[in-house]
Order: structure tokens, then C-alpha cells, then sequence
């Protein structure tokens, strides 16, 4: 009966990651809109579980999952009008009310996912953003520029002192860093170097984790291991050349085979586990081509993080179904069942989106 019962939460999980929920309460922050990352969605707790769940896209305008106040001031969500289980929010962080000596917003510089992470993206502009033809299709990071919620560039300094007060305040256990990148050389590895730095001057222990595309060089992903990074992201997203080609054109110029490379050099330098790739089911790879690609990197000790895709306002993708659920609940089986036989689990990364698992349903299959 118990197992049957987790099985149901899973699924559960499964379906509000893919079909969204819609917000039928009074709340000031109905979500995190636009970014680099998985956005449009709104952080909830699920039996003290977290979980990015969208919100603010049309799709999740037509879920029929809807999360509703209860007479005694709590939340459930319901489907269809029927109670299915209660659901929390994660608190509003503390240092989100702080500015910085210049006074820019903390939270402009950056934010909380999950429930102990916090995240930043240091660049919001991307040259692949600005270059005709080379935009990734599912990708909003210069949107959220517009809305007036972040800033272009967060400096050394800046990221020092907001992070050193999501720890002391907050209690944050690690965090992210990922980048709109900034040149075609070095992808912007040197300034996350500088980023690290400070950071790690006011807070040694946070665990950290950078994301960045393959650098020219790769010998660059050393000098982030020195200053005290201690995973990295590497984002391949589909294992298809004609799909990236099409969705992610720009990054696409670095081909799967160098990802590869990358991936080899990033393993040796972090070790195995402590290097991630998303991968976004919903882009057009097939069932076996995603399963066959997970096992691949994972056999190198990448982590492959899958997640649903999630159309954000204002992409070219904004009106592409998210994959179903099912298809995901497949998915994950086979994924999390080579991670297991490659020794690879989301509680051995030491940060990052792996470690938060927020955004996936990939935890609660290993």
C-alpha cells in the first residue's frame, strides 16, 4: 500500500512538472517569469519535497491541476475541483528584502530555487541571444532584462555579498551560477573564475556550481577548480545534431563530439558526479535516442540531469506542449536505473541543479 502510494506522489510530481498548475490564490509572486533557465514556474513543496512547478505559461492557463486556498488559510491542490493533496510555498527568503551599497535589489542579483539554493545568472546578455540565427529556441534569459528584474552584469563584489547573506540569513547550502555566454572563446570561464573568488573570500564553504558551454580551451575549466568550484554544468540538451541544429543553432557549432571531450576533461578535473548536462525531453529526440545518450555520459560519470520541456512566454517555443507525462515516468525509469549501474545519484553532487533536483523528476526514481 505504501509503495502504491509513492508511486501515486511520483506520478503526481510528474504531472504538474509537464501539465503546470494554475494559481487560483491571492499570491504576490506567482512565479519566476523569464531567464536563462527553467522559469515560468513557481517553487512548492510537496510533502516538504521542493519542486518547480509552471505557472505563468498558456499550458498551465489550461492544467487541470489548480492550487486553490483552503477554509483554514492552507493550500491543496485540486483537480478538477477534487482535493488531491495539500501543498506548501516556499517562504519568500529573507535577504530579498536587502539592497546592496549601490542600491540594486538583492534579489535582482539573485534568487532562491528550490529551498536552499541560490541562483544567479552573472551575464543576462548572450551574444548567441543577439546574433541572428543563433538564439536557443526554449531560452528567455535577456527577457527578464526587460521586465526590470534582474541586471545586465553582477559583479564580483555584488554576488560576495548577497550570497553572504542568503547564507547567514537564509541558510543556503550551495548554489549556481550560470552565464549568458560572453565571447566565443573562453564562453565566459574567466569571469566566473573572478566570481568564485570573491565568493568564496566571504563564504569557503558553500559548495558551488558553474555552467557554461564548452570552452575553447579547455585546460580554462582548471583555473575554476583552483579558485574552489566544485561542479560544473555543461548543457547539451538534445543528443540529436539535427534537432540542436534547429532549437539551439547557435550552440550547435560546438559539436556533440566536443561536448564529449568536454565532458572526459571536466570529469577528470571535478571527478565523476560532480559534472552535470541537462537534458530537455519535449525538443523532438526520441524515447531511445535520450535513453541511450544518458547512459552514454553517464557511463563517463556526467550526470545527466533530464527535465520536461518547459515552454516560456515570449520563445519561439511558447506554444509547444510540454512532453507527457508518462513519456517522462519512462524516461526516468531507465535513466535513474543506468545512473544506479554507473554509481551516479543526485545526493552525491555537491551543487547545483543535480543537487537541488527541483526542476526534475529524475530524485524520486533513484
Amino acid at each position: 500500500m505504501e509503495k502504491e502510494k509513492s508511486l501515486d506522489k511520483k506520478k503526481f510530481l510528474l504531472e504538474l512538472q509537464s501539465l503546470g498548475a494554475r494559481l487560483d490564490v491571492p499570491l504576490e509572486d506567482r512565479g519566476r517569469c523569464g531567464g536563462a533557465g527553467p522559469s515560468d514556474d513557481k517553487a512548492f513543496l510537496l510533502d516538504g519535497v521542493p519542486a518547480m512547478v509552471p505557472t505563468l505559461g498558456e499550458f498551465a492557463q489550461e492544467s487541470p491541476y489548480a492550487v486553490v486556498r483552503t477554509d483554514d488559510g492552507e493550500y491543496s491542490v485540486k483537480n478538477n475541483g477534487r482535493t488531491v493533496m495539500p501543498v506548501e510555498f516556499v517562504s519568500t527568503p529573507k535577504f530579498y528584502d536587502l539592497k546592496t551599497k549601490d542600491g540594486i535589489a538583492y534579489k535582482k542579483i539573485a534568487v532562491l530555487h528550490g529551498v536552499d539554493v541560490l541562483a544567479t545568472t552573472v551575464s543576462q546578455r548572450c551574444i548567441r541571444w543577439r546574433r541572428e540565427g543563433e538564439r536557443c529556441h526554449f531560452c528567455a534569459i535577456e527577457n527578464s532584462l526587460e521586465s526590470g528584474s534582474t541586471i545586465s552584469l553582477k559583479t564580483p563584489d555584488q554576488l560576495a555579498e548577497v550570497t553572504e547573506a542568503a547564507v547567514r540569513l537564509d541558510g543556503v547550502k550551495h548554489m549556481v551560477m550560470t552565464i549568458g555566454t560572453m565571447n566565443y572563446r573562453d564562453m565566459g570561464v574567466h569571469y566566473l573564475v573572478e566570481c568564485t573568488r570573491a565568493i568564496k573570500e566571504v563564504v569557503p564553504n558553500l559548495s558551488i556550481q558553474v555552467q557554461f558551454e564548452p570552452p575553447e580551451n579547455l585546460g580554462d575549466m582548471k583555473n575554476l577548480h583552483e579558485v574552489g568550484v566544485d561542479a560544473v554544468g555543461i548543457h547539451l540538451e538534445s543528443f540529436s545534431q539535427e534537432i540542436r541544429e534547429r532549437i539551439t543553432p547557435g550552440k550547435a557549432q560546438i559539436s556533440i563530439g566536443r561536448y564529449f571531450e568536454a565532458f572526459k576533461y571536466a570529469v577528470d578535473i571535478f571527478g565523476r558526479n560532480q559534472v552535470s548536462t541537462y537534458i530537455i525531453v519535449g525538443l523532438g529526440d526520441t524515447e531511445e535516442s535520450i535513453v541511450e545518450g544518458c547512459r552514454q555520459v553517464a557511463e563517463l560519470g556526467v550526470y545527466p540531469f533530464v527535465v520536461p520541456l518547459r515552454p516560456i512566454i515570449g520563445t519561439p517555443l511558447e506554444n509547444v506542449r510540454a512532453p507527457d507525462p508518462k513519456l517522462m515516468e519512462r524516461i526516468y525509469l531507465q535513466v535513474a536505473k543506468n545512473n544506479r549501474e554507473f554509481e551516479l545519484a543526485y545526493m552525491n553532487s555537491k551543487a547545483g541543479c543535480a543537487r537541488c533536483g527541483a526542476c526534475s523528476g529524475i530524485a524520486a526514481f533513484e
